[in-house]
Order: structure tokens, then sequence, then C-alpha cells
């Protein structure tokens, strides 16, 4: 295979000014499912991929679907409908493909047959929740853009007892070590004992944004769950379980073409395991054989959806006027865990 420092299979047409037809290499990859479009870019420096037989070095090159594109010698396989997946993370997995320290992943619990998934956006270590997943890199790229405007959700369990006003910086905004966050949703629900529950919805998704912001306001957070990522919400999906949202429900929160077909009715969620190659972010290379699409069946209304509105498993919240901060609250006398963001169960006796 012979190495050209900037190879150009699809030659831009004639006229000053026209952008050359397709798309770029990295993006190509990255909606392949190969890749990020950062790691796609890495890969491409260090020599990893070819295009019509010619290894590029330069990830300023458009191809099209003529193109043949190989990395590491494997051919790409042709970019599959985006589709999305709700995962119930739990404590104490991380969200990357590989952890430098040896600790397990998300990627080491989902089910072997599903194809190469990214996650849009993360939780770290310490929290759980709903996480979403993809298969497509472009729209992983436009969920996490805070101009998406989606609200994501959190119950948030702190030690101590807050009052309103020291929760007023977070709802202005506030600056910590010269990064500023933008106003958050901010609701106490609950003094329960020497812990306090709360609801928070922001908008943006810094690096660990609501531990710092508390840690600002003289709040310890000791559990935080997420339960809602725009219209998905994690509702009583069981910890550890990923689901297929219908490409019905896809498209019309997407409202483009990019969302996936409708699959089919498929199977209930299913308990994550061990995964092989098809599950696991990995070198690029064909994709595993397609998951097939979670769907269970009727559901009761979720934490967070309007009351008599019940949504099915994978399904989004139907569209309402009601407070979108609307959610059950903690009942006084129990603590403990509670449901993806529901009540907590009984306090266990030491």
């Amino acid at each position: 295979m012979t190495r050209s420092p900037r190879s150009a299979p699809t030659p831009p047409p004639a006229g000053e000014g026209s952008a050359p037809p397709g798309e770029r290499i990295a993006k190509r990859l990255s909606r392949a499912g190969a890749a990020s479009r950062r790691e796609a870019e890495r890969m491409i420096a260090e020599g990893r991929v070819a295009v019509n037989g010619q290894v590029i070095d330069s990830p300023a090159l458009n191809v099209t679907d003529r193109d043949r594109i190989t990395v590491d010698g494997k051919p790409v396989a042709a970019p599959e409908p985006a589709r999305l997946w709700l995962y119930h993370k739990p404590k104490g997995l991380v969200t990357t493909a590989k952890d430098e320290k040896g600790r397990e992943t998300i990627f080491d619990k989902l089910p072997e047959d599903l194809p190469r998934l990214m996650s849009i956006g993360r939780l770290d270590l310490n929290s759980e929740g709903l996480l979403l997943l993809t298969n497509d890199g472009g729209l992983k790229r436009r969920l996490e853009l805070p101009s998406t405007g989606w609200l994501r959700r959190y119950r948030v369990r702190v030690n101590g007892a807050p009052e309103e006003m020291a929760l007023e910086p977070l709802r202005r905004g506030i600056e910590i070590e010269g990064e500023r966050f933008q106003p958050m949703e901010v609701r106490l629900d609950r003094q329960q004992g020497a812990n306090a529950w709360l609801t928070i919805g922001l908008r943006e998704g810094k690096n660990r944004e609501i531990r710092r912001a508390m840690e600002a306001v003289g709040l310890v957070v000791n559990r935080l769950i997420r339960i809602s990522y725009g219209p998905f919400q994690l509702g009583k999906l069981p910890e550890g379980t990923v689901e297929e949202v219908r490409g019905r429900v896809l498209r019309d929160q997407l409202g483009e073409r990019e969302a996936a077909e409708e699959p089919g009715r498929g199977k209930p969620p299913r308990k994550g395991g061990p995964a092989g190659a098809r599950g696991k972010p990995g070198a690029a290379g064909k994709p595993g054989r397609n998951a097939k699409p979670g769907g269970a069946g009727s559901a009761p209304g979720r934490p967070g959806a309007p009351k008599g509105k019940p949504t099915r498993q994978g399904e989004a919240a139907r569209p309402t006027r009601a407070n979108p901060f609307t959610g059950p609250g903690l009942r006084a006398g129990h603590g403990g865990k509670p449901p993806s963001g529901g009540k907590p169960g009984p306090k266990r006796r030491g």
C-alpha cells in the first residue's frame, strides 16, 4: 500500500469556490461507528487509515460512497442509520472505551451482539442513572452540544441541611476557579436526617459540574442519579440494562432523516453482560450484528413524566406544558436507594 501525504480520491468539481462532494473522512469513520471524530483523526495521523489503497495522514479529505476506506487493513462498513439506546449505568463503572487504570468500563458490561457504541456525554465513576448510547458519531456530537437545549435532570443527595438562600447562587449561575457555570434549575425536595435530596437540571455538561457546584456552596454530594436526558427518561429501566429507542420515537424527537427506521417491536430490555469484540469499542472494522431493539410494553408513568401520561420504555415523554421539573418527591421517614430517581425504600437497620 502506497503512502500519500494527502490523497484525493474525490476531486472537487470545476469552478472556483466549489466545495468538494462527500464528507470529511473523520466524519465518515465516526458515522460508520469506527471511531469518534477525535479518535479517527488520531488514527489518520498514525497512518492507520487508507482510502482507495492510499494511506492518508491528514483528515482534510472528503470521501463519498464510491471510495474504499480501510482501517488497519480492514474495510470500514457503510454507515448504518443512526440508532439510540438507553442504558442504566450502575455506580462503579467508567464511561470510557478503555481505562488506563484498568477499571471496568460500561462497554465491558454491554451485551455482545450490539454494534460499536459511543456514549453521549458521560457519568463519572460514582454517578449512576441514564446514559445515552449511539452508533452514530454525528448524533453523539449533536446531542452533546449545549445548543441542543436539552435539559438533563438529576436526583442529588447531599450531606447537610441546605436552605433555599444557599442554593440561589446555583440558580443565578456561579463561577468556580475562573470557570463560569450556567444557571441551574434547583429544587429542594426533602430533608432526611443528615442528608437532603434535591432535583437539579442543567443544559451543559462540564466535568463533575454538579459535584463542584455543590462544593462551592458548602455541600457534599454522596449520591447522584441522572433521571432524564432531554425527552428520554430513565423510568423503571433496571440497573445495568440497555434498551433501544424505537426508530419512530427517535425520528419524532430529532425530526431529521438521520434517525433510524422503525426496527420493529423487539424484545424486552436486556441485562448487560461481558462484552466481546462487537460490544466493546476498539479498532475499526466491521461492526457487530445489529442489536434487536428493546421496546418493552406499556409501563406506568415514569419519574419526571407528566402525571396521567404514561410512556413506553425507550420512548420519550409526551410533550406537555407542565413544568419539566415535575417528578415524585421523597416521602418522609424513608431513606436508602430511590429506584431510578423515584421514591427511596426503607432504611436498613444496621
